[in-house]
């Protein structure tokens, strides 16, 4: 059995807290009260998916979220509806990826979308002091800036290939299921982690 390398992380819900339900009422009170058809953990409607893979821009986004509104929505209540899923970072777990840096090489792997990467910054900064997430790792792969997300398996290679890691050699670390289906049939060590798990708890070997 190869020996760890690499470690690769998903974002949400492995670092950041997130939460679905917030997102929810937070579009119901703009006028969309289908938001959790159109994206959730395991889906993501054809808006959704191409602001995640960066063919749509933010402001193209919001204009066909107004679209779905009965009422006159500004592009500054969809930000933060769209921003209302994120809440605050591990601390615990964002201090231990320092740690791991020390044995491993580390990247992540997140699908995610300018809007929320903005956020997603902001909220380290202020909460602990560190400029960007990309910071914690030797690179980090954001599914809108490379043009392919998750569950699909060219996302993935594209990381092998990128990184000139081996997937044998490297563990992924990722909440959804499928993702980790994928990860596994390419050859990655792989761990679901549960929703009272956290990855400084977590064996590595």
């Amino acid at each position: 059995m190869a020996k760890i390398k690499n470690l690769l992380f998903d974002m949400g819900a492995v670092l950041i807290n997130i939460d679905y339900n917030k997102t929810i009422h937070a579009f119901q009170e703009i006028g969309i009260n289908d938001f959790g058809t159109q994206f959730s953990q395991t889906t993501a409607s054809p808006i959704f998916e191409s602001l995640e893979t960066g063919k749509i821009t933010e402001v193209a986004f919001y204009q066909q979220i107004q679209s779905q509104c009965s009422n006159t929505v500004d592009s500054t209540a969809i930000k933060n509806a769209w921003n209302a899923i994120l809440e605050d970072f591990r601390k615990e777990s964002m201090d231990f990826l320092f740690t791991l840096k020390k044995e491993y090489r580390l990247f992540l792997l997140s699908n995610t979308n300018a809007i929320h990467l903005d956020e997603v910054n902001l909220i380290l900064q202020k909460q602990l002091g560190v400029n960007q997430v990309d910071d914690y790792f030797e690179k980090a792969y954001y599914s809108h800036k490379v043009g392919m997300r998750k569950p699909n398996a060219d996302i993935f290679e594209f990381v092998l290939e990128d990184a000139n890691i081996n997937a044998a050699e490297t563990l992924f670390i990722d909440d959804t299921q499928m993702n980790i289906d994928t990860a596994t049939t390419l050859g990655f060590k792989t761990h679901l982690l549960l929703p009272k798990e956290r990855i400084e708890l977590l064996t590595y070997y």
